[in-house]
């Protein structure tokens, strides 16, 4: 494997990134961290997201190079769940908002396997793929309408995103779907129909992975930034052709954090 570029940002220049990057002899990963939406916290690390990345770093640092995607979900779900304290498990199984929570997508070296587990994205020699949470869009959808019929500026809704407060129970609703209608890690079992494969041949292949803080992957760093800067410049809220669960906020530097890899093999 050849590394030829990789990066990650933080949205905020005031906080460090939920996002991770993983590069062993082996595996090639991008980890993307889920912002807290409760205010249940499990370490000293202000960011839920954050300590589920950094986590799922260390394991994937330590897994054989023959680890399979059953054996990864299994094992990383096990590390997760040993940094639950056991009177909290009831609840979390009831509260799944509540749980360290993240997507990861991996390559194998040895088994030419790109793994996604959650939301998450990647180009194979230009082919674009991609294992979208259900009701995002949907979600999506609710906020741009809110903003687009509301009396206040759009300003004032880069300065405070109201609209994606109005839609926050629902996302805290359709987290009662989490590793059921979709697969995340979160220490809980992870359905593994909900986990896209994608198998490489033995011919060379260049390949990027992302996480979804890039609303446009492109072959390059370069040009996927520039797609980046070009919707914080034309639509900042994210309500137009492009629409997410969240804005360019005023003071940071895109809507997510966002992490990219490009590689070949």
């Amino acid at each position: 494997m050849t590394i030829t570029e990789q990066a990650i940002v933080a949205k905020s220049p005031k906080k460090k990134s939920e996002d991770g990057i993983v590069v062993t002899d082996d595996f090639v990963a991008v980890i993307d961290g889920s912002t807290s939406k409760t205010t249940r916290r499990y370490s000293l690390f202000n960011s839920n997201g954050r300590y589920a990345m950094k986590l799922i770093a260390s394991y994937i640092g330590k897994m054989k190079k023959d680890c399979s995607c059953h054996e990864f979900c299994l094992g990383v779900s096990h590390y997760l769940f040993k940094h639950y304290k056991k009177s909290e498990v009831d609840r979390l199984i009831e509260h799944p908002e509540e749980r360290l929570t993240a997507s990861v997508i991996i390559y194998s070296r040895l088994r030419r396997e790109i793994w996604m587990v959650g939301d998450c994205q990647c180009l194979v020699n230009g082919t674009f793929y991609d294992n979208p949470k259900p009701y995002e869009q949907e979600l999506a959808e609710q906020r741009a309408q809110i903003i687009k019929t509301s009396e206040k500026s759009h300003a004032d809704f880069l300065r405070e995103d109201t609209a994606r407060q109005q839609i926050i129970p629902h996302m805290l609703q359709t987290m009662k779907n989490q590793n059921i209608t979709y697969a995340v890690v979160d220490g809980f079992r992870i359905p593994e129909d909900k986990v896209r494969i994608i198998t490489l041949d033995f011919t060379p292949w260049e390949i990027v992975l992302a996480s979804d803080g890039y609303p446009f992957l492109c072959p390059t760093l370069e040009e996927s930034e520039a797609k980046l800067a070009k919707q914080k410049e034309t639509d900042p809220l994210n309500i137009g052709e492009f629409k997410a669960t969240k804005a360019f906020m005023e003071g940071n530097n895109s809507f997510d954090d966002r992490s990219y890899i490009r590689f070949s093999v």
